[in-house]
This record gives structure tokens, C-alpha cells and sequence, in this order.
């Protein structure tokens, strides 16, 4: 069991009307604020109007039309800008991870008198970062309880993972009602990429027994629920469950004391979204069993089988090999039974630009020392496996 050093200073207001608290918690941090959101799905659902209406006593500043991988530009320097030029003291970011994460690059990028990217690349440690509170509507990223998110420049092609304590939402507004209206597309691309967090974690050299409990714990929720949900959009012990299962995704908990997988499938990912700005969920989950079928050798076999037999149910006295491949293949199979593209060229990715993204992946995520090390060609044959 490895060394670690954790605190999570996010408070969580969770279940259904909790946005009531909405004025006591924000009078907390001052009276101006820049209000995020994205492409106006929270007006839909009367969320919009809600907030509002709870802030009618405050100053509010609004950037919307953040997009689903948020930008660089204009999302990040325009937030900043309003930031700097209202002295806001505090970000409500309303909406889903991509919102909070483009908040977060603002709440650091407004404290900093430089170019924001100076802090989002890792040249420059941030100081000081305007505090956070969120409302989130979509289960999937986890952003509402970790210290990052994930920033694109689109004229370089860049999608940055990027990391801060200062980071930390001070308070996250879970109502899973919220949740009821997202698309079944959003579900279950939301599902695969909250699966993805415990992947990640739960493939590693190191592990135990309880965390890998907890992770297993959290695959089965994910599975059952998304398809609850996507049943009965309006289930909500199970939105409530699914988003629960979200939230903890990123933060850390699911694997204490775990070593670092080195997070190959989203390293991946981030050059397919990034060249081609398509679904983050889809991506992963066209991926991830063809990553799974690329490591699997008698080194990492033993994961999978514990994997299968206790995520999948698979009969334990199978050969072992056998165990694996079935796994990898029920992995696959649930993707598709929640309508997910399982191939990159359904999401308009063809071969033109694989060993481009391999290189670039190959060059900035450093892949070469996660859990199974993957070099440019391994990833460019992933890729082509994913086709």
C-alpha cells in the first residue's frame, strides 16, 4: 500500500431542493459574481431563473456558451477578463463539468497577472484562485469534487488535464432532479466517462482489497443505474446514485493508498477530442476495450480476471485467459447496449490523422510510464484497432 497525503475541502449539498441554500452559501464569499453556463439548457429547465431570482441581491456578471470541451478561446481569456474588470469575488459555475472545469481555469487565470496558459501548462504555479461554488445537471465528470479540469487550445491541438489544490470547489449543489432532462445520448456518455475515472484507478501494480471493493462497487452502480436512467429518465433513486458514484470519481478516493495507473485511456482520449472535438464519454468508450485487448498478456492478467469475475460475474474456474477476453468483451458489449458508436469513424474520426495524434499523445501525456507502457506506435495501433 503506497504513502499519500489527502483532504478533500469540498462541501457537498446533496438531494432534491437543496439550491434553497443558494443565498446563505454565496454570502459567504462577497457580493460580485461571474455566473457560467453553457449553451442554455439550464434556461430550459428553469434552473436559469431560479438562480437568479435566489441572487436577486447580488451583483451578477454572466459568461455563457462555454462549450463541451471548453476552450482556451475564447471560454477561459473572456472569463478572466470579466473577472479582472468587476473585481468578482466569487464563480458560480451552473451546469456540467465542462462548465466547472473552464471556471476553474478562470478562478486561477483571474488571481494571475500573466497569460492564463502559463498556469493551465504547468510554467507557472498559481497563488491564489477565486473560490467556486457549483450547480451541477450532469452526472458524469466528477469535476464538482476534484482539483482539476481539463482545458482545450484549439489551435494547437493541446488538451490539458490541469491540476491545482487551489482548484477545489468550496461548496458543490448536487440535486439530482437536475439531471432528469439530459439527453440519453449525455447519459450514457456521461456513464462511460465516470466509468473510465474508476478504470483508471482500478488498473494499477498496486491495490487493496477495499478499494478494489469500492471500485467494483462503483462499475456495477454506473451500469445499473445509467440503464435505469435511461429507462426512466426521471428514476431518481437511480440519477441520484449515478450522480453520487460521478462525484466521486476524480477526487481520489477510490483509490488511497493505490499506485498511479498513469490514466493511458484518458491521455488517448484527449488528442481525439482535441483534433476532432468530438463526445469525451464516446471516445473513452470506443477505446478502452481495444486498450484492454493491447495490454493484456500474462503479466496483466490476473487484474482482468478480478475484473471480470467480480464486475461481470464471470465463472471464476474458467482459464484465466479466457476470464480476461470475456471481460473485455462484456466491456464492450455494455458500451453498445447503451448506444454509444463504437468506433472512431462513427464520430467522424478516420485514419488520416491516427499517427499525428499517436505522436502528439506520445509527446505530452507521458504514457511511456503508466501501468502498461505505451510508446507511439502502441498508441497509434490502438487507435487503428478503434476504427
Amino acid at each position: 500500500m503506497q504513502n499519500f497525503d489527502y483532504h478533500t475541502p469540498t462541501r457537498l449539498i446533496f438531494g432534491k431542493d437543496v439550491i434553497k441554500e443558494l443565498p446563505e452559501v454565496m454570502n459567504q464569499f462577497g457580493k460580485k459574481i461571474l455566473l457560467t453556463y453553457g449553451g442554455g439548457s439550464i434556461k430550459k429547465i428553469g434552473l436559469y431563473d431560479k438562480v437568479k431570482e435566489l441572487l436577486k441581491d447580488f451583483d451578477i456578471y454572466e459568461l455563457s456558451g462555454i462549450e463541451p470541451n471548453p476552450k482556451y478561446d475564447p471560454s477561459v481569456l473572456d472569463g478572466v477578463k470579466m473577472c479582472k474588470e468587476n473585481d468578482v469575488d466569487v464563480i458560480l459555475a451552473v451546469g456540467g463539468g465542462s462548465v466547472l472545469d473552464c471556471s476553474k481555469a478562470i478562478a486561477a487565470g483571474a488571481k494571475y497577472d500573466g497569460d492564463p496558459w502559463d498556469l493551465i501548462s504547468y510554467q507557472v504555479k498559481a497563488k491564489d484562485a477565486l473560490p467556486i461554488v457549483d450547480i451541477i445537471t450532469l452526472a458524469a465528470t466528477g469535476s464538482e469534487y476534484d482539483a482539476g479540469g481539463v482545458i482545450s487550445r484549439t489551435e494547437t491541438n493541446d488538451k490539458i488535464g490541469y491540476v491545482d489544490p487551489l482548484l477545489f470547489p468550496a461548496v458543490s449543489f448536487l440535486d439530482p432532479t437536475y439531471t432528469f432532462t439530459v439527453s440519453k445520448k449525455q447519459t450514457a456518455a456521461g456513464c462511460a466517462d465516470a466509468m473510465n475515472h474508476i478504470m483508471e484507478q482500478y488498473f494499477c501494480e498496486d491495490s487493496t482489497l477495499l478499494n478494489d471493493g469500492f471500485m467494483e462497487a462503483g462499475l456495477k452502480s454506473l451500469m445499473i443505474n445509467a440503464k435505469k436512467c435511461l429507462d426512466n429518465p426521471e428514476d431518481y433513486n437511480a440519477r441520484a446514485e449515478m450522480m453520487l458514484t460521478c462525484t466521486y470519481g476524480c477526487n481520489g478516493i477510490y483509490s488511497l493508498g493505490n499506485s498511479q495507473s498513469g490514466w493511458p485511456l484518458h491521455g488517448m482520449e484527449h488528442a481525439l477530442s482535441a483534433y476532432y472535438d468530438i463526445t469525451h464519454g464516446e471516445g473513452l468508450a470506443i477505446i478502452t476495450p481495444r486498450w484492454m485487448k493491447h495490454v493484456l498478456s500474462e503479466k496483466t492478467v490476473d487484474r482482468f480476471v478480478k475484473y471480470g469475475v467480480n464486475v461481470f460475474n464471470i465463472d471464476p474456474s474458467l482459464d484465466k485467459m479466457d476470464i480476461a477476453n470475456k471481460a473485455i468483451e462484456e466491456t464492450y458489449k455494455f458500451f453498445e447496449s447503451i448506444n454509444i458508436p463504437m468506433h472512431l469513424r462513427e464520430v467522424g474520426i478516420d485514419e488520416s490523422r491516427i499517427d499525428e495524434m499517436a505522436h502528439h499523445v506520445a509527446i505530452n501525456e507521458g504514457l511511456d510510464e503508466a501501468w502498461v507502457p505505451l510508446q507511439e506506435k502502441d498508441i497509434s495501433d490502438i487507435f487503428r484497432a478503434s476504427l
